[in-house]
């Protein structure tokens, strides 16, 4: 989907506050921002970048990055070349599982957007290896499948450090802490505060009750930024809508006048026209 289609849509379901935060990438926001020019629509320039925490991979959103930034455009640069490289090997895999799928058929796929697993999962739909997304990942591309391919990420402290660096806010995207505990969840977040985290994404298309709850203590208890996001995949996830996940997320809006103070910013972003 192009930044232009989604800025549409966006504005059809009543949204006027968008964040972009496609990953490793910064690409559609002038093209979003001149879409939105004559629309109520403020656009918030942001990333989502794949990091490990503890082990375990974990995505962290920027806010208010400064896009010109050459150094983190640089740093972009690499996390992209691994995940090209990672796709190489996932699609050696489904080689080697007789499903043939090449880089360039998923290059097509992404239209020119990052490159990632739901483009290989399309493909495998497309070719009639697979019925869906969900037995594509179950099967062959989720972390207990036949073709799953680890990728080698920065640690959250680095990444959490370019995105300050770049002017940017870091706020853990989507945090789940199901299994951990009361205290290792606690634990887990301090460490992350102590590194440069700033906020978390309490409120999240697919959370639970207790989920949102969960975030909201931890966000109070740290005193850290709180933010939500429907995490809009397009057709990758036909069921999540943008702006309202499922149908039932609703994020408050003095969020994002806290997100605003803490960038240094007194109102809305004057950014609707593409530098």
């Amino acid at each position: 989907m192009s930044p232009t289609a989604l800025v549409e849509i966006a504005h059809q379901q009543g949204v006027n506050i968008l964040a972009i935060t496609d990953h490793d990438t910064t690409e559609g926001l002038p093209e979003a921002m001149e879409a939105a020019h004559h629309l109520p629509i403020e656009i918030i320039p942001g990333i989502e970048l794949s990091t490990e925490f503890q082990g375990r991979e974990t995505h962290m959103l920027g806010y208010f990055i400064d896009l010109a930034d050459p150094q983190f455009q640089a740093r972009l640069e690499q996390l992209r070349a691994t995940r090209v490289d990672r796709l190489h090997h996932i699609l050696d895999r489904l080689h080697t599982l007789k499903m043939e799928i090449s880089l360039d058929e998923v290059e097509h796929v992404a239209g020119g957007g990052t490159m990632g697993r739901p483009h290989i999962a399309q493909l495998l739909i497309e070719k009639g290896y697979v019925k869906g997304m969900k037995e594509a990942f179950d099967r062959f591309l989720g972390i207990r499948g036949a073709a799953y391919v680890r990728r080698v990420v920065p640690e959250a402290a680095e990444i959490m450090m370019w995105i300050t660096e770049a002017g940017g806010i870091p706020i853990l995207a989507h945090p789940y802490w199901e299994g951990l505990g009361t205290d290792k969840t606690t634990d887990s977040c301090r460490a992350l505060v102590e590194q440069g985290l700033r906020g978390l994404e309490v409120f999240y298309g697919t959370f639970s009750a207790r989920q949102i709850s969960i975030n909201l203590n931890l966000a109070r208890k740290f005193d850290l930024l709180m933010t939500g996001g429907s995490d809009f995949h397009g057709t990758f996830k036909p069921e999540i809508l943008v702006g309202t996940g499922r149908g039932s997320l609703r994020v408050p809006p003095k969020l994002v006048d806290h997100l605003r103070q803490a960038a240094g910013r007194s109102g809305p972003l004057k950014m609707n026209k593409a530098p």
